[in-house]
């Protein structure tokens, strides 16, 4: 008896080719967090897959156990094609970080229905010609907090005092976030208080929600600083993509 065909939905994350006509493709799907396929023949096969097996693009994915841990995808009914985010170089580059920053972050075969529901409307707000400096801001601070890896912010990591809006403060990945300048001893990069509110306060909307959001040209730069420092203690590597959306 040949082995059942299940459906789930997912995204495309990125693919590559194998032999004359196949695809390898990473996926993050809804049901089973990140997995892998294997579409024989898709360069071959409009029929199945079309333009469904792109990067960026949202489709229910039909598919059979494979060798190991590798699905066999047998047709994709795609659902977003995202053709917009392929029109702009600078869209492009953030939706390829953004896709790779999340394969980083998360390990194979987890559910993660909520990751799964924040990089479709990062994606979506991409698409539609959203801020890409609010976009980045916003998916950082979100996997980073749903991750559990979110340092000490609006008070000091060491002493905890609970920093008032002109206090100067600094942030120290390595010392657990922020630190108030007598616990600081000059250590870390200098932030405005102003930046880890704005942070704080962008929790409280839901994961889901990129629209709507304005930060200060000093809050996006240092929130830069900030998620560059987070990332960098806890990824195995840097994305290549960076290099690129740089």
């Amino acid at each position: 008896m040949g082995k059942l065909s299940q459906r789930c939905e997912g995204i495309v994350l990125r693919h590559s080719d194998y032999g004359e006509a196949d695809r390898i493709l990473s996926l993050l799907t809804r049901e089973h967090g990140l997995k892998k396929g294997f579409a024989r023949s898709a360069r071959n096969s409009r029929k199945r897959f079309g333009s469904a097996l792109e990067p960026f693009t949202q489709a229910i994915f039909h598919w059979r156990e494979g060798r190991g841990t590798l699905w066999s995808l047998q047709e994709a009914e795609p659902i977003n094609l995202r053709f917009g985010l392929r029109k702009d170089f600078a869209l492009l580059a953030l939706a390829s970080y953004g896709v790779e920053l999340v394969e980083l972050l998360l390990e194979e075969g987890e559910p993660q229905p909520q990751i799964y529901a924040i990089l479709n409307s990062f994606l979506d707000y991409l698409d539609s010609g959203g801020e890409p400096r609010v976009a980045r801001l916003l998916l950082e601070l979100r996997l980073v907090y749903l991750l559990g890896y979110m340092p000490h912010l609006l008070h000091c990591s060491e002493c905890l005092v609970i920093f008032k809006q002109d206090d100067s403060i600094r942030f120290d990945i390595g010392r657990g976030g922020s630190l108030c300048q007598a616990c600081a001893h000059g250590s870390g990069t200098a932030i405005a208080v102003g930046t880890v509110g704005s942070l704080a306060r962008s929790l409280r909307v839901s994961p889901e929600q990129f629209g709507g959001f304005a930060f200060s040209s000093k809050t996006l730069q240092e929130a830069l600083l900030i998620f560059a420092a987070i990332l960098q203690s806890i990824l195995p590597r840097m994305p290549k993509s960076l290099k690129f959306l740089n």
